[in-house]
């Protein structure tokens, strides 16, 4: 089968056509297979898809339009109303993600005790300090205030939080340059909960390129140079 290992962008199959050679042609959307309702994506036309296949496959069919240009993954789940994020919410967004992204490596490190394989030996040395100094806080939502005088008491243990974060985006390529495809795992699967991503990871982009830069990403979380 000459299509076994030739590999194609997302939206696109591989074909293989009258000479016998494979080539990528776009996935057709009706095509894809049938979805459970949480399967469903919002792409940024605001338009219920019944999954990642559809979503692409109909991306890759308008190639060449501003429409197609314009069309992205924007969430998971079916598209609902995401209320506006007012000043003051986005200024509290990076108190809240700095803790959650904290969180999310002391699971990894507490799994780590039982199964290996969540982070590296060099990485699970950096959270050991930061899950031991972290059994002051009890689990659970932080009032603002707390976050804020944590930040501020402990920044170190903050640090690598926000860095391990970037470098795991950072894959398509590792160029210290976070694309909109590449930001997309994470901003998708947060949206229907933390409405301000949108407009923060906007904001991030200090010099509107639309690619955030290590630096750009660590002025954002409050981290030093």
């Amino acid at each position: 089968d000459p299509c076994r290992n030739f590999h194609c962008k997302r939206g696109k199959v591989c074909h293989v056509d009258k000479q016998g050679k494979p080539r990528c042609i776009c996935q057709d959307p009706a095509a894809c297979p049938s979805t459970k309702d949480y399967e469903h994506v919002c792409g940024t036309d605001n338009k219920t898809y019944d999954g990642t296949c559809q979503l692409f496959g109909t991306k890759c069919q308008l190639e060449g339009t501003k429409m197609g240009r314009q069309l992205h993954l924007d969430y998971m789940g079916s598209c609902k109303y995401i209320p506006h994020c007012t000043d003051y919410e986005v200024d509290q967004f990076p108190l809240r993600m700095r803790d959650w992204l904290k969180n999310i490596l002391m699971q990894y490190y507490e799994r780590d005790l039982d199964t290996s394989g969540f982070l590296t030996e060099k990485q699970r040395s950096k959270v050991e300090k930061i899950y031991q100094n972290d059994k002051r806080l009890v689990a659970g939502d932080h009032a603002v205030e707390l976050l804020l005088h944590d930040f501020e008491k402990n920044y170190h243990m903050y640090v690598y939080p926000v860095h391990w974060q970037f470098h795991q985006l950072d894959q398509h390529p590792v160029d210290r340059l976070l694309t909109h495809s590449e930001l997309a795992p994470l901003r998708a699967s947060l949206v229907p909960m933390e409405h301000c991503i949108t407009r923060f990871f906007q904001e991030c982009d200090e010099d509107q390129d639309k690619l955030i830069a290590l630096k750009e990403w660590c002025h954002c979380f409050g981290i030093k140079e």
